[in-house]
């Protein structure tokens, strides 16, 4: 994350799609899945619960957002069960008390881990669809690329750390980038792109360098506190 070139980082965002192309073909039998799914969670979710008076999700939308992750990253069925055995009634309470919440992003993660199958990884993916604006989501590979919290912890003490990170870097490019148009989660899209891309295919990025993403930055005094530490104390899920 030490690069700080805005020109850099919007080439690399552009890569994105390729990439995720790159990665659903590499899935075998369920080749293309991956792909309808990105596009399901990238485009067509945000817009459905912003149309919303109150944002929320469905049962439905929450089952298909674990499909979605876990056909990204690593699969785990029992987690799917898990989620679908919450009551649609429930789902649609938290999720909409969670979004509430922000911008005190702990706290509505903290409420959506009260669903059953939802920890701290599965919260920010919700938070990131509805509210990309304060949160990123918490995707292995985005981050395993700053180098300092490695290995990846499942916890919403491990999750603030890396939105602060995210954080950090979202104002430093909107400083600098006359279009402001960055959030946390088109920098975390970004480092996803960045870390896939060079595990299996390098060459969508032959044009662009992060200067090894894996480096620490440091954090400027007085931005963005309120969303970080305010209840990371309280809440320890896995």
């Amino acid at each position: 994350m030490v690069c700080e070139d805005p020109a850099v980082w919007r080439g690399i965002y552009g890569k994105y799609w390729a990439v995720v192309e790159a990665k659903s073909a590499g899935k075998g039998k369920t080749s293309g899945k991956l792909l309808a799914l990105e596009k399901w969670y990238q485009e067509e979710l945000p817009v459905v619960i912003s149309a919303r008076t109150e944002p929320s999700l469905t049962c439905t939308e929450l089952v298909k957002l674990m499909e979605w992750k876990l056909t990204r990253g690593k699969f785990r069925p029992r987690l799917q069960q898990l989620v679908g055995s919450n009551t649609e009634e429930a789902v649609l309470s938290c999720t909409k008390k969670a979004f509430s919440l922000l911008p005190n992003v702990q706290s509505a993660i903290a409420e959506l881990s009260t669903l059953k199958g939802l920890g701290p990884a599965t919260a920010s993916a919700v938070l990131a669809a509805g509210a990309p604006g304060e949160a990123a989501f918490m995707a292995d590979e985005a981050v395993e690329s700053i180098a300092d919290l490695r290995p990846v912890q499942y916890t919403a003490k491990h999750y603030s750390l890396f939105l602060q990170k995210i954080l950090h870097r979202t104002d430093q490019l909107n400083e600098v980038d006359s279009e402001q148009d960055w959030t946390p989660h088109k920098v975390e899209l970004c480092l996803w792109a960045w870390a896939v891309a060079s595990q299996i295919q390098p060459l969508l990025l032959e044009k662009f360098s992060l200067n090894d993403a894996a480096h620490e930055t440091k954090e400027k005094p007085g931005k963005r506190k309120e969303t970080n530490e305010q209840s990371s104390k309280r809440q320890k899920t896995h």
